[in-house]
């Protein structure tokens, strides 16, 4: 199995202009590669099987950027290509622009070029840069990749790929818990316990919308309008970090106790789009944090569970299985069951019938 580790690293001036240079040799040769792709069909309506080797002859500088990160481009389009064949849903590649604040390059390890020791890691070209380790890796895990980026505020993060063999035995569920999308409160188990999600873009959205105005404002290109976008920046950055520690928390707590999660199979895009909710789906993050659930589950040998969408689990009663039609207008939180006369709260309601229903396929 594969795990990958993500560390802040800090380079020194030289190191980031040779990134600097390298994620702009990778985005050229992607670039020009495809730009050649597309005429060649146009003029044979073939494929062309072309390589970045071939372009180090006119263009000697490329010589001078790690060649493996030019061939993982090569790969990446080569893939990008060939979906699209397969399926033309997929779309076709774009080429790279150069406006965007965001750049990334990947590397193989070969015969030992990256290597991790001591708080510092050595990269092919960029020899051994200054990183923050803040977990340890276990010995018996094998180098693969590392891929190094730089997000909107200037700030360099290496991503290394790990390869392990997975010796967890799959456990036989004895315990069970269901979860039952919450638009406010990010999910309402089983238990009738709610996340009590924080809405961290929510309670930003003042201060974001204020900063953004400023930067509308301001001349395009001026130091001043850089310095302003950096801080809108931050201000993302900071919100998405707050979501994702809380999300990481939120799962592990849950992978930690239970032995099986059930979750419905929902299409969160389609959802916010439907009930006109984008911020507030968006801002609770359910599909990373079922993401997050997923691998922590499996890492320790247990459970998730996707029940079918379809599955009317706001409507049926948990005691008796009673289907109360009433409930799909969103607006009825509680009600009351015409055949058992049991008092349901919706969403509690609804994760029980999800936890059942995760149990019956589970254990059939």
């Amino acid at each position: 199995m594969n795990k990958a580790y993500k560390f802040r690293i800090y380079p020194n001036e030289e190191q980031s202009t040779m990134i600097a240079k390298t994620f702009g040799c990778v985005r050229f040769i992607y670039n020009k590669m495809l730009g050649d792709k597309i005429e060649y069909y146009h003029q044979t309506q073939k494929k062309l099987n072309n390589t970045p080797a071939q372009y180090k002859v006119k263009f000697e500088w490329l010589k001078e950027v790690d060649s493996l990160a030019l061939a993982n481009a090569q790969m990446n389009l080569q893939d990008a290509y060939n979906n699209f064949f397969k399926d033309k849903k997929v779309g076709f590649p774009k080429f790279k622009s150069k406006k965007g604040s965001k750049r990334s390059y990947t590397t193989n390890c070969v015969n030992g070029n990256i290597v991790v020791r001591d708080g510092m890691i050595k990269l092919p070209k960029l020899g051994f840069v200054k990183m923050k380790q803040y977990r340890n890796i276990p010995d018996d895990y094998k180098l693969k990749a590392a891929t190094v980026s730089r997000n909107s505020n200037g700030k360099y993060f290496v991503s290394i790929l790990f390869e392990y063999e997975n010796q967890v035995q799959e456990q036989v569920p004895q315990t069970f818990l269901g979860l039952d999308f919450s638009m406010h409160a990010l999910y309402v188990d089983s238990n009738g316990n709610c996340s009590g999600f924080p809405r961290y873009y929510r309670l930003s959205e003042k201060k974001l919308k204020r900063e953004q105005r400023k930067l509308s404002k301001m001349v395009k290109g001026s130091k001043n309008r850089e310095k302003q976008r950096i801080r809108v920046a931050r201000l993302y950055e900071k919100i998405a970090n707050q979501r994702k520690d809380f999300l990481h928390k939120q799962s592990r707590q849950i992978a930690n106790v239970y032995d099986c999660v059930c979750i419905e199979n929902l299409n969160m895009q389609a959802m916010a789009q439907a009930l006109n909710f984008g911020k507030s789906v968006s801002d609770n993050g359910w599909g990373m944090f079922t993401a997050f659930l997923k691998y922590k589950l499996e890492e320790l040998g247990k459970k998730l569970v996707k029940i079918d969408k379809f599955f009317a689990s706001s409507q049926l009663c948990n005691v008796c299985g009673y289907q109360n039609s009433e409930t799909k207008d969103l607006s009825v939180r509680e009600w009351i069951c015409l055949c058992c006369q049991t008092h349901h709260n919706r969403d509690i309601n609804a994760a029980i019938n999800i936890r059942n229903e995760g149990m019956r396929l589970v254990l059939a």
